[in-house]
């Protein structure tokens, strides 16, 4: 397993890459506590806090894909840091402005969230052009996905930390200079400055002209509205409990359990359609979040929770395999962008249906919606077989080869994307 993941960061420009896209990512992972810490420091309610924060992720579901389109279009380095400046300027603005001003504070976080700069699709773009064989790069975007498990780890830890040290302003204005580094350090990468989309065909849908880029990203909405729905539901738990400490071991055994699932797939190589194998992991990803309806004692519980995040990232690693097979030609950054952005909105959605849920029926309903939402995700998928059985893309291909750039693929290999 490691010696796996070892070859791939052995790989030249490999380990710059990941490393520079999480650090660039950072602000995006970190970004509402961040603004809550900030807005309760600065005497705002929780109800004002949390209409910031969504703000900025409505900002961000919006920016992701048109931010993903403009790469597709005009390369990684023209929009990608740019877009780092521009969003850590708006945290910034946050940052001195305050609350004073509600209107400029709403407009701070709007334009930090819509120029979040699509890291994540970028790289995703560029593993196949730094990797080249397609085993390594689907054991790549499981790496990618254990990877961001870490960093939504770490993340928060950082900003409390920050918070502790100095304030919560100084904790905005770090974390988003960080990330203005973190992406800097990519666009400077030899694989990004060179990088150019396939030839692409002009239409107005652009990535979702794909049926099955669509039924993907139907499906996914229902599993960001299941992990969403968990963090109001894990809350709830730890209030049921008398003990604020218990929704930390939650969320850290979810986490813990993605951890150990994405390493194990990523572990070994993979034979059959990459779409009938999603159906199966999404199937296990809904079985593991139905017994938390339960609600045992903490042991128990904490268990039940590990268990539950065991197939979140080889779900999230198989849907970027099934993404780059669907995404039409030319559009790969866009598409990942919107799974991005879909997965985002399903998560704010879960966490908005999870709160009456609570209210109506206690805190094993709320763990209920997660359990509704894995079982939605697999219906879609299940009615959208057909859809997801034809990729765009060659089975067995990966986009990114020399060979493409004179039009002739060789098994094995298709769209190029390096100028």
């Amino acid at each position: 397993m490691a010696a796996g993941y070892l070859d791939i960061l052995r790989a030249r420009h490999a380990a710059r890459l990941l490393t520079g896209t999480l650090v660039g990512r950072l602000p995006n992972g970190t970004a509402h506590i961040a603004i809550v810490l900030f807005t309760r420091a600065e005497g705002g309610s929780y109800t004002l806090a949390g209409a910031l924060a969504a703000a900025y992720g409505l900002a961000t579901a919006v920016g992701q894909p048109l931010l993903g389109r403009a790469v597709d279009l005009h390369g990684q380095p023209r929009v990608q840091l740019p877009a780092a400046v521009l969003s850590a300027l708006g945290m910034a603005l946050l940052a001195l402005v305050g609350l004073d001003a509600l209107p400029v504070a709403y407009a701070a976080v709007i334009v930090a969230g819509v120029f979040t700069p699509p890291l994540e699709g970028g790289l995703r773009a560029l593993w196949p052009t730094v990797l080249g064989s397609e085993d390594r790069v689907h054991r790549a975007y499981a790496m990618d996905a254990v990877a961001q498990e870490v960093m939504f780890t770490v993340g928060p830890l950082l900003v409390t930390v920050l918070v502790s040290l100095w304030s919560p302003a100084a904790a905005l204005l770090v974390i988003n200079a960080i990330g203005v580094l973190g992406a800097l350090s990519v666009v400077l990468c030899e694989p990004s400055r060179t990088w150019r989309s396939a030839p692409r065909e002009a239409h107005w849908l652009g990535a979702l002209r794909s049926p099955g880029l669509l039924a993907l990203l139907g499906a996914f909405f229902f599993v960001g509205l299941a992990l969403g729905s968990i963090t109001v539901a894990g809350v709830a738990y730890a209030d049921d409990q008398g003990r604020e400490s218990v929704y930390g071991w939650l969320m850290a055994a979810l986490g813990l359990g993605a951890l150990i699932g994405g390493s194990l797939y990523g572990a070994r190589q993979w034979a059959g359609a990459p779409e009938r194998r999603l159906r199966v992991i999404v199937a296990l990803l809904a079985l593991g979040y139905l017994p938390l309806t339960l609600t045992p004692g903490v042991p128990a519980m904490t268990a039940l929770a590990a268990l539950a995040g065991v197939f979140l990232a080889p779900a999230i690693a198989c849907s970027f395999i099934v993404v780059d097979r669907h995404a039409p030609r030319g559009t790969v950054t866009e598409a990942f962008s919107w799974l991005v952005t879909t997965f985002g909105v399903g998560a704010a959605a879960g966490t908005a249906v999870a709160g009456p849920a609570v209210e109506l029926g206690g805190t094993a309903w709320s763990f209920a919606v997660a359990g509704a939402g894995g079982v939605a995700a697999l219906l879609v998928l299940m009615a959208t077989g057909r859809v997801l059985a034809v990729p765009v893309r060659t089975p067995g291909v990966v986009a990114g080869s020399e060979n493409d750039r004179n039009g002739a693929a060789e098994p094995g290999f298709s769209s190029g994307r390096k100028a």
